[in-house]
């Protein structure tokens, strides 16, 4: 009976056995990955640099998305677009784990990252790979930007913007035209020489705005949803409070900045924002 039971599980353990080597010869050396993920190799990161330089026209758009690190853009009046990015993992396999595209023509810049092998023990135990975006670009140009796991600064632009999906703070010195902020977790600093179009609009933010105003700028105010104060440091601005509730005429009045769902306080200014400052983990390399 003893020897019988030996038997069994003996079989039992070539079976289990040649299930893993199936799967790991099917997928791609599973065995292998998970060697991988469990020591991470301990040699240190894995870093890598992506450098391009693409022409741009006027009023060109740019766009970034899936970025899983901090981005800085600097602008001038140059029609160069110059890009830096610099990826870093564990381990070679967490940097192939995770793929950067770049896609340019003269009207369009865009940046999109993504993960493309979704392994099970690579999300259960690998690490992600991150990158840290750096761009030069022309300053008349539109922004896109959704989904960005950091920091988020941004230097003059003369054109309008939309920014969401954001896990870290946003500064922008200044826009021109219409702007859309939605989704961001983290404090928001923005400056607006003129607005236009569909206005300013705040929505989902889970932190501080402040809200740089141009000298010439008129517009009406209106906030709802507040968890938080506004405060007008503009001169012949009264705020009229409700509940939750703030409104207030800039100057003659005129575009709309609305704000709703904030998780924190409001500031409205006439003050020039300071020059955005990269994120302190952007030690410039290049």
């Amino acid at each position: 009976m003893k020897r019988l039971v030996i038997l069994i599980l003996l079989v039992a353990l070539a079976a289990i056995a040649g299930v893993v080597v199936r799967s790991s010869s099917s997928k791609g050396g599973t065995v292998a990955e998970i060697r991988e993920l469990v020591s991470h190799q301990a040699t240190g990161d894995v870093r890598e640099e992506i450098r391009q330089t693409y022409e741009l026209a006027p009023g060109a758009r740019l766009e970034l998305s899936g970025i899983n690190g901090s981005v800085t853009i600097e602008t001038s009046d140059a029609k160069t677009a110059e890009v830096y990015i610099e990826r870093t993992a564990s381990s070679q396999e967490a940097l192939n784990r995770r793929k950067i595209e770049i896609q340019a023509d003269a009207n369009r810049l865009r940046i999109h990252g993504e993960t493309t092998d979704h392994n099970f023990f690579a999300k259960l135990f690998g690490s992600k790979a991150s990158e840290r975006v750096k761009l030069k670009v022309p300053r008349q140009i539109s922004l896109l930007a959704k989904g960005v796991n950091g920091a988020f600064v941004v230097e003059d632009i003369d054109g309008s913007i939309e920014v969401g999906g954001i896990n870290g703070k946003v500064q922008i010195a200044n826009a021109a035209g219409s702007a859309t902020l939605k989704g961001i977790n983290g404090s928001v600093a923005l400056g607006m020489d003129r607005i236009e179009g569909e206005g300013v609009e705040f929505s989902g933010i889970n932190g501080n705005i402040e809200l740089h105003l141009g000298a010439d700028v008129n517009a009406d105010f209106d906030a709802k949803g507040m968890n938080g104060r506004v405060v007008a440091d503009i001169p012949n601005v009264f705020l009229e409070k409700g509940k939750h509730r703030y409104s207030a005429r800039i100057g003659s009045g005129g575009a709309g900045i609305t704000a709703k769902g904030i998780n924190g306080n409001i500031r409205l200014t006439r003050a020039a924002l300071a020059t955005p400052t990269a994120p302190a983990t952007d030690s410039t390399r290049n």
